[in-house]
Formats: structure tokens, sequence, C-alpha cells
């Protein structure tokens, strides 16, 4: 049989099992299907995720919910101004052995896990916040000049509050960059409260069952590194993300005034892997220009930063993200 027919069933099989993970996770986390749909995309193409969303909307849940249909080992951490490096990372203590002599015995902190849960980031100082960087981005963390990896997979799902300001921290540029995407959580529509309300105040509520384990987690983010693109797509994505970078050539044509700067190349490196997730999700063998649309604002939102005068027209990033949208792969999809 030929390669190509291989991966095509590889697909099939993938899509099928995504289709029952998601609906396990949405018996819970109810009528938020973008939201699912690009944490799915999110941990199918490798990477970590920031939800930001006011209080009470179920980004908790959803984590915790998502470890046990992909069969993830997982750990949550509250940040809070007190919490320490060695909070998250672990520590050397100095045990006494029983012929008398000492010796050093690491204690593994929580980010050794799959899953790991980190509550309301921007809680925690710079100090503590930059604990999570290596882990992050190399999967592995050095403690007293020894390397020491990380479980396989490692995904880093964070919260953010983005009404309160007070006593917390914002994350760094480089940290942000570590996440694939920022996903916001909003309000849910009158019928899908309504949902919720019937589906999570009774005696019975939806529970989630496995539908993954972690090897074959594992083998579908490398089916999804797998899947073709178009030359099309890759042209969009591309013209996409060079559009946001102020003073370049191919800059759209107010980003020098309206963006104090705009995302590098691990931004089309993320929306590249997104968008085969989304199409996988959707039961496609390969992403559109519609899976671009779809995934550009969580890829880009949090790498690109408004002008001070463009925040003073009251101008926000996903409408710059929007406007450009319209204008750069409207004009490729008419065509």
């Amino acid at each position: 049989m030929a390669s190509d027919e291989i991966l095509v069933q590889e697909v099939e099989a993938l899509a099928v099992r995504l289709g029952e993970a998601r609906a396990s996770i949405e018996r819970r986390f109810v009528g938020q299907h973008a939201v699912v749909e690009q944490v799915l995309a999110a941990i199918l193409s490798g990477g970590h995720a920031l939800l930001v969303g006011q209080p009470g909307l179920g980004k908790t849940m959803l984590v915790g919910t998502l470890a046990t249909v992909l069969g993830l080992d997982s750990q949550r951490i509250q940040f809070t101004p007190d919490l320490m490096p060695a909070d998250i990372l672990g520590s050397e203590v100095l045990d006494v052995l029983g012929d008398g002599s000492r010796a050093f015995r690491f204690i593994e902190g929580p980010v050794f896990t799959q899953l790991l849960m980190a509550d309301e980031i921007n809680r925690a100082s710079p100090r503590t916040q930059s604990a999570l960087l290596q882990a992050m981005q190399e999967r592995e963390v050095t403690i007293s000049g020894q390397h020491r990896p990380l479980g396989r997979p490692f995904h880093v799902l964070a919260t953010q509050n983005p009404i309160e300001q007070e006593g917390t921290y914002p994350l760094p540029e480089a940290q942000l960059d570590r996440f694939l995407l920022q996903i916001d959580v909003d309000y849910p529509d009158r019928d899908t409260e309504r949902e919720i309300l019937l589906a999570t105040t009774g005696l019975d509520e939806g529970a989630a069952h496995r539908a993954f384990e972690p090897a074959g987690l594992i083998a579908a983010q490398r089916l999804i590194r797998q899947m073709p693109v178009g030359a099309a797509v890759v042209e969009a994505i591309l013209d996409l993300v060079r559009a946001f970078r102020p003073g370049a050539e191919e800059a759209a044509p107010d980003m020098a005034e309206a963006l104090v700067w705009g995302p590098g190349p691990r931004a089309a490196q993320a929306l590249m892997l997104v968008t085969r997730a989304r199409a996988v999700l959707n039961g496609r063998f390969a992403p559109t220009l519609e899976d671009v649309e779809a995934m550009a604002a969580p890829v880009l939102r949090h790498r690109m930063a408004l002008s001070f005068a463009a925040r003073a027209r009251g101008e926000t990033v996903d409408g710059v993200i929007g406007r450009v949208l319209d204008a750069r792969l409207g004009a490729r999809q008419a065509a």
C-alpha cells in the first residue's frame, strides 16, 4: 500500500478518536466549542496554551477534564506572590543514610508531570515565572548543574485573569512567546448558559472518559507533522505573519503606527502546526485557508503589542488582526 494511503488511513483513525475525545470533554465543559478545539489543537501540535478569562468560566475544570480524556498525569500549581522556583522545580535535601553518612537526594517538584496547570500564572513574581522558561522550551530543567528531563509528553496550560491587575506581574514577552496559543475564554451565550445550568446543578454531572494514552498522543503529534500543507496555505501564513511587523517591507499599511512590535518566525511555525491540527479535528486531511483564519488570532494576539496611539483610539489586538485578515486572506479566498 502506498505511503500516502497509509497516511490517509492514520489521519482518518485519528479524526475518529479526536471526535470521541472532543465529545467527552464537551460533556463537562459545555458549549465552548472553539475553546475546546483550540486547546486540543495546541496539545496535538506539541505546544502549551495560555487560557485567559474571568473567574468562574471553567478554565480549571477544562484542564482537569483534558488530563482525564488524554490519559495524562497532571499536577496543579496555584501561583501566588510568595511562590518560589523550588516550589515548581523541586529541590535537593540532605539525607542521613543508615551507615551515618550523608548524601543529597532530589525531591521532584510538580513540573515533573505530563500536563501541568499553572493557575493564575501572573500572580507569581518574575523570578518564579522564569522557572518555567527552560521547562516549556526544552522539556527539561537544570538543577545544581544537572539536566533532568521532564515527562513525555509535557504540556503547560496556564490560566490568567485579565481583569485583575493589582498584585500581579505581567508575563514578559519572552515567556508569552513560549505559549503556542493564547486562548480567550469568554462568557457563554444565553442558550449555552442554560445548558450549563441544566447539566451542572443536578445530582448527575457529565463524566469524561479516557480516549487517549500518552503513547497514542505522542503518535498523534508525530502524525500531525507528517500532514501535507498546500502552497497556498504556506504563502497565506507567511503573508499574514509578515504583515504585522512594523517597518517591514511586507507590513500592512498602518502597522508602523498601530504596533510597537510584531510576531517572529515562531508565530509562523505555530500557525503551520495548529492549522494542521484543526484540519484533523474537523475531519480533513490537509489545512485550508479557513483553518488559517480560525487559528490566526490565538497564535498572534500574544505576540504583538499595540502602540500608545492605537490604545488611545480604543483599538484592540484582535481588532487589528481581524482587519489584516480581511485584507490579506479575503483577497486569497476570493481568488
